[in-house]
């Protein structure tokens, strides 16, 4: 795929997040613009400490133009509390900008993004990782895990396992939180949070033993 055929032109050449998220509010460097309502971009601190990267925005987040704004977000704040991350100090971001959705009734169900729709947005997360230079990366599911790491990396063997990366000082992945919600029971969905809660704490340890 050529750069032509990504969001790579349209990155400004000095590039911060409001600049970046104005240029991305109309980019058309793959299909999903036509599904989704809005670019949902990035959102917190320029200086955070820990970046957050999920796959895509869903419903909720698609219609208010924020991401992590739903069910699993609410879950994420809730587990970084638990974990004793300061959330004004991790910026989130998605892999894939766009909702990429299917109809079924009158439901928008996700979709998971395509290897080409996920290398066509690639320009905007590295953008954002350059930009805010991030201490440590944590990448929330399978998707944004093989994505940003390498698609050897499973999350479901590898989970809070850091990786060397020239993206970050500290690279590693959990479980998206949107997967919690979905165990089976409320005794699985309480252990899975609890997993999840230990995985942020193991990070939050290792920036702190890092310095």
């Amino acid at each position: 795929m050529r750069d032509a055929e990504t969001a790579a032109p349209l990155i400004p050449s000095r590039p911060s997040i409001p600049k970046l998220r104005s240029a991305a509010a109309g980019c058309t460097a793959c299909d999903l613009y036509k599904l989704g309502t809005q670019t949902v971009f990035g959102e917190g601190r320029q200086s955070s400490t820990i970046m957050l990267i999920g796959e895509q925005p869903g419903d909720r987040e698609d219609l208010a133009g924020r991401p992590f704004v739903g069910p699993a977000g609410g879950l994420l704040d809730k587990a970084l509390d638990e974990a004793g991350i300061d959330r004004s100090r991790v910026y989130v971001t998605n892999v894939v900008k766009h909702f990429k959705w299917e109809p079924r009734g009158k439901r928008r169900i996700h979709k998971k993004p395509n290897a080409v729709e996920i290398r066509a947005c690639r320009p905007w997360l590295d953008a954002e990782i350059r930009v805010v230079r991030p201490r440590a990366i944590i990448c929330l599911g399978s998707t944004a895990a093989q994505a940003v790491i390498g698609p050897r990396f499973r999350v479901s063997l590898q989970r809070g396992h850091f990786v060397k990366s020239e993206l970050a000082p500290l690279v590693t992945a959990t479980v998206h939180p949107s997967s919690v919600l979905r165990a089976p029971s409320d005794e699985a969905r309480r252990a899975e949070t609890l997993r999840f809660i230990a995985d942020l704490k193991r990070i939050r340890e290792a920036i702190e033993s890092a310095g």
